[in-house]
């Protein structure tokens, strides 16, 4: 028997009115902020992805050769395919540029709960704008996201790349190096929290042990925009500039206007996002129920655009939204409140059946089609069971409402509507209005 591939899944009708809820919602959230939705091929040139990350991430890609030879992939994720796009297709386009996107990706890695090899990203970008006001339209998409979701419980943490870079180049880390550069691998040693290997690389750079004390102390700080205070204290203790300070302030103080308060938003000035092409405001979005999947989202502001020949265009900023992760963290939190509802809108417009009993479907079929045409959705029973037989199968697959019709009625040009749910009955005339209002 021929199975689906590991780490892919199959979506029935149930699950997948859901996430079609799930992405209109996202879709409605990105168009009240201005973003366009924008649509990237699904396999792209391997090149776009080892310009981006380096050739080690030929491992964790499905490449392949095509039937002429050329070196292709499967895309791993959105952000490269729309700047691609950007440069092929929108160099002429005004600015700046409010972009949305949504589709799969795909990875070869080991498939676990919340991590799968086939897998969907919604995500924006903003492109040629930068800045607190910019960042704040980004992060406030987010959050106004996340709200709409329903999504409870969950964190919003905040940091800035430029403050982290300032601290280490003015503690006399080198930006340059293989096969990491010193700043690179001190930053991957902030996000991940590990002291003892940051240590031991400020040791091998003649870096003076209290300036990890002071970053200890600025990983420490735990709040929102009132930490930032502090922050500045440690800065000046290691001689840093309070100019990306500030525009972070700038940021949240945006932010606070443009969306509601998160359950929590937390200032984490050591998040470095671990990619090296970003430059600014770095955010991520985690949620307590989901352990080690926990990030849902992730994003901040980067520098990719001049890999185009677009340098004029950067820096951008925009997010990738775990498509999957957030469903899961919802369904999680659905099922932890006894809510039957996951996601808001996630169940179809009520269903008629209509029931043509003892007589030819075809005295019924112009019928259809006017309450199809009046916005219902309809189908035609294809069954030919018994009455008794047919209204219990429609209650048990969801309809709201059956419109029967026998011999009689098609004399006396009447048909019954019955209400599913309330098990009322109407005998109303056999026309699309009647019916229509019936329902």
């Amino acid at each position: 028997m021929v199975q689906r591939p590991r780490g892919t899944r199959d979506f029935i009708p149930t699950v997948m009115n859901r996430r079609l809820a799930f992405e209109k919602l996202l879709e409605k959230e990105a168009s009240s902020h201005g973003f366009k939705r924008v649509q990237t091929p699904i396999f792209e040139s391997l090149d776009l992805f080892t310009a981006k990350s380096g050739p080690g991430v030929v491992n964790q890609l499905y490449a392949f050769q095509d039937k002429s030879d050329r070196a292709l992939t499967l895309r791993p994720e959105l952000t490269a395919p729309v700047m691609r796009m950007i440069s092929e297709e929108m160099r002429a386009h005004s600015k700046p540029m409010r972009l949305s996107y949504f589709g799969q990706c795909f990875r070869y890695e080991e498939s676990k709960a919340g991590r799968y090899r086939e897998f969907f990203q919604y995500g924006v970008e903003l492109i040629g704008a930068s800045g607190p006001l910019a960042e704040a339209e980004v992060v406030s998409l987010a959050i106004n996201m996340l709200e709409s979701s329903g999504l409870i419980d969950y964190e919003v943490r905040i940091g800035h790349v430029g403050i982290l870079r300032d601290i280490l180049v003015g503690l006399g880390l080198s930006t340059e190096g293989e096969p990491e550069a010193p700043v690179a691998s001190a930053m991957r040693f902030l996000d991940k929290g590990d002291w003892d290997g940051l240590a031991s690389l400020f040791a091998n750079n003649g870096v003076e042990s209290n300036a990890l004390e002071n970053l200890k102390k600025l990983a420490q700080l735990d709040g929102g925009i009132e930490t930032l205070e502090s922050a500045r204290d440690i800065l000046s203790a290691l001689g840093v500039s309070h100019e990306s300070l500030d525009e972070l302030s700038h940021l949240l103080a945006a932010v606070s206007k443009l969306a509601p308060p998160p359950p929590s938003l937390k200032v984490n000035l050591c998040v470095a996002r671990g990619l090296d092409y970003y430059t600014g405001m770095v955010f991520e979005v985690n949620v307590e129920e989901l352990g080690g999947e926990g990030q849902v989202l992730g994003g901040g502001s980067y520098k990719l655009l001049h890999l185009f020949g677009l340098e004029d265009l950067d820096p951008s900023c925009g997010f990738g939204l775990g498509f999957d992760r957030v469903l899961i963290a919802l369904e999680a939190q659905a099922k932890r409140s006894g809510r039957s509802e996951v996601v808001p809108g996630e169940y179809p417009a009520p269903s008629v059946l209509v029931l043509p009993f003892r007589i030819d479907s075809f005295e019924v079929l112009e019928i259809i089609r006017e309450l199809r045409d009046l916005g219902h959705n309809v189908e035609l029973d294809l069954r030919k069971k018994n009455i008794a037989k047919s209204v219990a199968w429609a209650d048990k697959n969801g309809f709201s409402s059956v419109v029967i019709i026998g011999p009689q009625d098609l004399e006396n040009n009447q048909c019954t509507v019955k209400n599913i749910t309330s098990g009322e009955q109407k005998t109303v005339d056999l026309n699309s209005t009647s019916i229509s209002t019936a329902l």
